[in-house]
């Protein structure tokens, strides 16, 4: 299942999203299918940004007061974690937290929720985040920032050191810093998982996460390998130290690996990727995002 290539994007069964929200910058929400360089489809999600109203004194009565703390033309470019899709509530809430940042964008990897194809666990999925780059950039996004959780945080890195100079900086949230990692028993549960026949029928029916049988050939590009092609793009690595996945040796290999280039913040007391990542951390990764794509 090796990788070959950036995604392109093609449009198709555009419709608005479903979620609730306030009046948004820049027009509405869309949602719709963009389509791979090998030809999956992937339910993606554009956000443009988040507005409040207020119709008190001060303002006048019924003005729009835009909210946002971002710079024009920036999009932060979301990879959710393994059985995650873009209709879950964790991936739901690091969006409205961005959002206040500027514009959003977010996708259900291959295999997951209500995209095509099985998922690859990382491999092939790289071609599902340049797809979702592309559509921003197309979109007329100047300054694009992704940010990537546990699985999707090993896809931020190997994507930006294939496709270098695609984005303006990456943010790798609780990844790996290598493949067939099985130190912690949920990394031992995963390897069944992925692994075994019954594991993905656990999956498919039960995690909404439809896996590849077929092993990686070749095996891609690790995480660890890819930070030092990423440079000069600015690099964010967060883990927090009680992720019962991947201890802090994974994280510090990342930030070793990276040099002057990277940045490294170990969160106290934070487990792993987007369930577990406070509301103050991703307000926090939101001021980076804006501080170094500009």
């Amino acid at each position: 299942m090796g990788t070959d290539g950036a995604g392109h994007v093609a449009r198709s069964t555009i419709r608005p999203y479903s979620e609730t929200r306030n009046v948004t910058r820049g027009g509405a929400p869309i949602r719709t299918f963009l389509h791979t360089a090998d030809d999956v489809a992937i339910d993606s999600v554009y956000e443009p940004g988040s507005v409040v109203y207020d119709s008190g004194p001060e303002n006048g009565a019924g003005e729009f007061q835009d909210d946002s703390q971002g710079v024009e033309g920036l999009v932060l470019v979301v990879a959710h974690g393994f059985t995650g899709d873009v209709d879950r509530p964790h991936v739901r809430r690091v969006a409205r937290a961005f959002a206040r940042y500027g514009a959003v964008v977010t996708f259900s990897f291959r295999g997951h929720g209500r995209s095509g194809g099985r998922s690859t666990v990382g491999d092939r999925e790289v071609l599902d985040l340049a797809a979702a780059v592309a559509w921003a950039r197309e979109l007329g996004h100047t300054r694009v920032v992704t940010v990537g959780f546990s699985m999707g945080g090993s896809v931020v890195l190997r994507h930006a050191a294939l496709e270098a100079g695609s984005v303006d900086a990456v943010v790798s949230v609780s990844a790996p810093a290598r493949w067939f990692y099985r130190g912690t028993a949920p990394m031992r549960r995963l390897h069944w998982l992925v692994t075994r026949p019954s594991g993905r029928l656990v999956g498919r029916y039960g995690l909404r996460t439809r896996i590849h049988h077929r092993q990686w050939d070749p095996v891609p590009l690790s995480p660890v390998e890819a930070v030092p092609r990423i440079a000069p793009t600015p690099l964010l690595v967060v883990h927090g130290d009680q992720d019962a996945y991947f201890p802090l040796d994974h994280p510090r290999m990342l930030a070793d690996a990276a040099g002057e280039h990277g940045e490294l913040w170990v969160e106290h007391g934070m487990g792993h990727a987007e369930n577990a990542a406070p509301e103050p951390l991703l307000g926090r990764i939101g001021d980076w995002a804006v501080a170094r794509a500009g």
